[in-house]
């Protein structure tokens, strides 16, 4: 069997690069995030799949019920595939918690959070795991973070740290795996999350570097001077 994992469609705070970690926020698809799910549409074999999970948010559940179609199986909410939740960054441009993040690192909880980078990615990675436990094939409906660290550990290259930053993830594009893969591969990213940071610098000094997820730099950050301009907004979403 097979799971397929994906992102949500695009939102008006995703289309701006804004941060929402809060399910209760009534934040749904914009009109080019419904027109995205042609993509799922034409990727996945909608008709075979006999599970959809999705996270707490509007955007994700959404999408999965626009994808499975009406009458379509249960939509199962799983609360380990929600976004992260930045605390006090929460509406805010991801830039700022992007700073806050180089500056402080991967296990600190932000002011007002409930979990650090790596506990959330971590949780993320131990709702796919357990997906398993329902029949498949399986979709999961989630968000970027999560996606973009499946992407990266795909395409790492040999002895790769796992970074602070990752590329962004595309809308409503699957990410697929043979069930008889997915334990092997969360673990080897679980191990991951005990490990150091990748040393991001590339030659650049004190930079990190944002991309977007067709590799182009979009914005960089100096970790020395947090100070950056509020107009500096096209970053990849958490």
């Amino acid at each position: 069997m097979t799971t397929y994992v994906l992102r949500h469609g695009q939102t008006n705070y995703s289309r701006r690069y804004l941060v929402n970690g809060d399910p209760t926020k009534p934040i749904r698809l914009s009109e080019e995030g419904r027109r995205s799910l042609n993509k799922g549409w034409s990727s996945v074999p909608l008709h075979s799949v006999k599970t959809w999970l999705a996270s707490e948010f509007p955007r994700a559940q959404q999408t999965a019920n626009l994808l499975m179609g009406v009458p379509g199986p249960e939509l199962i909410t799983d609360p380990r595939l929600n976004e992260l939740d930045c605390g006090e960054f929460e509406g805010g441009p991801f830039l700022e918690y992007a700073v806050w993040l180089d500056g402080h690192g991967t296990h600190e909880r932000p002011p007002g959070g409930s979990e650090s980078q790596r506990e959330g990615i971590r949780r993320m990675l131990t709702g796919v795991l357990a997906a398993l436990d329902h029949p498949g094939p399986r979709v999961l409906v989630a968000h970027g973070l999560l996606v973009s660290v499946l992407l990266w550990h795909r395409d790492r290259a040999p002895g790769e740290a796992m970074p602070l930053f990752f590329p962004e993830a595309p809308y409503v594009e699957p990410f697929t795996i043979p069930d008889m893969e997915l334990p092997e591969f969360i673990a080897t990213l679980m191990n991951d999350l005990e490990t150091g940071v990748q040393d991001r610098t590339g030659g650049v000094g004190d930079w990190g570097i944002f991309r977007n997820g067709d590799g182009s730099a979009v914005a960089t950050v100096d970790s020395v001077s947090p100070s950056h301009s509020q107009d500096q907004k096209d970053l990849p979403h958490a």
